[in-house]
């Protein structure tokens, strides 16, 4: 029998900061963000994000500072957001950094060059953005984007993040 100083069923030391508990506890649709053209292309999946209504509307979302996609879309102004589907998990997780992309995470599926960036070609829900703002907010770059077009589409099985793990679409149990 081992005697422990601490408490044996204590959450990991990166589990336990409130913050990152709380987010964790808000589902989220997964997006990709994109960006450039060309050798230039940057993306980033994010779950941190939303839309505000208005004339024209906005979008708003946090994003890693140091990431190649931020650097590019306010060096560029513009972009591109589309809404992922469970299918596209393998995607959301290439761009997020977590799981290898040989060749490239631009090689995984099929892109439309616009004049904002690379759309991905299979989604049925995106919109081209340009750049309003951006300030430091926490660890990230709160980023506000006009919303200049806007497709909406079927959203029949969307991709849904919460607590660290991708959520089924309703009667799916893969």
């Amino acid at each position: 029998m081992t005697i422990h100083s601490t408490h044996p069923f204590l959450e990991p030391e990166g589990d336990r900061d409130p913050v990152r508990r709380l987010r964790g506890r808000t589902a989220a649709t997964v997006s990709l963000w994109t960006t450039g053209a060309g050798v230039d292309r940057a993306g980033l999946t994010v779950s941190s994000w939303l839309v505000a209504g208005g004339e024209p509307g906005r979008v708003l979302a946090l994003l890693d500072p140091d990431a190649d996609l931020t650097e590019e879309l306010l060096a560029t102004g513009r972009g591109v957001v589309q809404l992922l589907g469970w299918d596209d998990r393998g995607l959301a997780d290439v761009f997020a950094g977590t799981a290898p992309a040989p060749g490239g995470p631009w090689r995984l599926a099929g892109w439309v060059d616009t004049a904002h960036g690379p759309r991905l070609e299979h989604a049925a829900t995106w919109a081209l953005v340009s750049v309003e703002s951006t300030t430091d907010v926490g660890w990230s770059s709160l980023v506000t984007c006009r919303l200049d077009e806007v497709v909406v589409g079927s959203d029949d099985e969307p991709l849904v993040h919460r607590r660290g793990r991708y959520v089924p679409p309703a009667g799916r149990d893969d």
